[in-house]
């Protein structure tokens, strides 16, 4: 145990679904074996958030807990086994916990607890509590080394706007999946929600040229925009979906056969045509990753075309690591005049919450700070 830590810490506890959160003053947690202890200078705030803790959505977690779901902080402890982490170090604290002995139990940090009976057991029994304070107890697996200097330093980046590594993340570890390659061309249905974006910018930057599939020709344009402002010389197409399944393919196919697909359809439009068009204008042998609520993938074209077909939730860790090496030889633009982000303290998380549903997107971003000076 250290001795250096506070034996109080502010968090903010949520006591039960649909009440308000309640910035109170808390033990502080303590290393053990298999964990650090971060203190956390960014806190990410998603879009939905709000909606998960009013009830709106249908997330099940224990209550009372501390809420969050990721961070950016430094060490300030660690447990006896651990061999790398350090006090001191940045990290990235992730979301996805798994449980060491079982592959089939994982869970979504403060967020979700899962479906399994180990996940929920593993929730409310040994990591409940979220981000959303001055200190986060973390598996030693979830906290990822980020170089300081480098991105800080010499790359300029905010400890606040890396935060927005953990929106990407989520489409990341479907491109990675399939094992997108620069050259290659993808196409992102729908691309113009909040993920679906995020992939968009996320294929560009590895070198893909990208066609990008949603409803409304205003929100396309401004997808391009978009990336392209943070990207110069990106690749990236636009097909309107207008629920002609053949007609839509078509268009699609006007710009040759794709080699990918990246479906995150909400569970809104889980019965939308758009999937079996994408399908439809891929190569022989193309990939599909499935990340969304698409019902509707029914097509000939599977079987005759040896398609894969790959579901993912979330990412590995591996995912996690080979991104931040990305992210540290700049390949992703998160400079000051690139980035949007919209920094509130803890007794304004509602404020956070609401400007998150709102402001989200390519270069946006909105953290907690537990602290008054980070």
């Amino acid at each position: 145990m250290d001795t250096t830590l506070p034996p109080q810490h502010r968090a903010l506890v949520l006591e039960n679904p649909g009440s308000e959160f309640q910035v109170k003053s808390l033990p502080t947690p303590q290393p053990d074996f298999g964990s650090a202890i971060v203190r956390v200078i960014a806190a990410g705030v998603l879009p939905y958030h709000r909606d998960v803790y009013d009830g709106k959505r249908p997330n099940s977690f224990p209550t009372p807990l501390v809420g969050g779901f990721g961070a950016i902080g430094h060490v300030a402890a660690v447990g006896f086994d651990a061999t790398v982490l350090k006090p001191g170090q940045l990290v990235y604290v992730d979301c996805v916990i798994r449980a060491r002995d079982d592959p089939y139990s994982f869970f979504l940090t403060a967020i979700y607890e899962g479906s399994s009976h180990g996940s929920k057991k593993l929730m409310r029994d040994a990591w409940r509590n979220g981000t959303f304070a001055e200190y986060v107890k973390a598996p030693l697996e979830n906290c990822i080394l980020l170089d300081q200097t480098r991105l800080c330093d010499n790359l300029g980046y905010s400890v606040h706007d890396l935060m927005y590594m953990a929106y990407l993340l989520v489409p990341f570890g479907g491109i990675r999946d399939i094992k997108l390659e620069a050259g290659e061309t993808i196409i992102v249905c729908p691309a113009t929600g909040f993920y679906g974006s995020l992939g968009v910018q996320l294929a560009v930057a590895i070198g893909a040229r990208v066609i990008a599939m949603g409803r409304s020709e205003e929100k396309l344009a401004k997808l391009v925009e978009d990336v392209g402002g943070r990207s110069p010389g990106a690749n990236i197409e636009t097909v309107i979906i207008t629920g002609d399944e053949d007609k839509d393919a078509g268009a699609l196919r006007a710009f040759g056969a794709a080699d990918a697909v990246l479906d995150i359809t909400p569970a809104a439009a889980s019965m939308s045509t758009h999937t079996k068009s994408a399908i439809k204008a891929l190569r022989r042998g193309g990939r599909v990753s499935l990340m969304g609520s698409t019902e509707n993938i029914a097509v000939p074209e599977i079987m005759v075309n040896n398609i894969t077909l790959k579901g993912k939730m979330m990412y590995e860790r591996e995912a996690i690591v080979h991104f931040v090496k990305m992210l540290e030889r700049g390949l992703f633009p998160l400079g000051k005049n690139l980035m949007d982000t919209k920094v509130f303290p803890l007794e304004n998380w509602k404020v956070a919450f609401d400007t998150s549903a709102e402001h989200n997107g390519v270069g946006k971003c909105v953290t907690l700070a537990p602290w008054p000076s980070s």
